[in-house]
């Protein structure tokens, strides 16, 4: 038989609100900063990031963001590195009889790094000219270990990822990465909507 302590309950609710509040918070701080830099703003006259990481994946939400990122690296006059994390576990592949045929690794890894540059040429075009990205492709299963792994090769001080904004039953099945990133991340994490 199991006893409840409804004061635990109550710690741990009021505990798990105010860190609730407490990253709203720290996140709208951020956003508004960084609003401020792309309409020209430096209050402070020193600049923010000086290196920023930037996860790609090729698509609609990812390409959207890059010209917030761009306006952020000119006004920070910050070095950005593009990432591109890929599963380096093949997937099965099913022809069309009953009989399953599997990837090679190696072919898998060829594919995996031909997407990424792919991926690379047309986010540096979306970044414009004036921005010099260097590129960067992490081979993990888990996308948000990727992404801090690069963080961490990089050495950037900010991570910029663009969020899906999922919502409703499919923010439970399929979670957020970009919050996995947030929970774990050891530098600040700015979130472009």
């Amino acid at each position: 038989m199991m006893i409840s302590d409804n004061r635990n309950e109550k710690y741990t609710a009021k505990y798990l609100s105010n860190l609730v509040s407490f990253l709203c918070f720290y996140s709208l701080i951020i956003r508004i900063m960084m609003e401020w830099k792309v309409l020209g703003f430096n209050l402070t006259g020193v600049n923010m990031f000086k290196h920023l990481l930037v996860p790609v994946d090729g698509s609609d939400v990812s390409k959207k963001s890059l010209k917030q990122v761009a306006a952020l690296a000119k006004a920070d006059k910050a070095a950005v590195t593009l990432v591109y994390v890929s599963d380096p576990m093949p997937p099965m592949v099913y022809s069309d009889s009953s009989m399953g045929y599997g990837i090679s690794q190696k072919d898998h890894k060829k594919v995996c790094e031909a997407y990424a540059k792919d991926v690379f040429k047309k986010a540096s075009l979306l970044l414009g000219a004036s921005v010099k990205a260097s590129t960067l492709h992490i081979p993990n299963s888990n996308l948000s270990e990727g992404i801090l792994d690069a963080a961490k090769k990089s050495k950037a001080d900010v991570i910029v990822m663009a969020s899906h904004k999922r919502t409703g039953i499919k923010s439970v099945l399929l979670g957020s990465e970009t919050h996995e990133v947030i929970v774990h991340s050891k530098i600040p994490v700015l979130v472009l909507g």
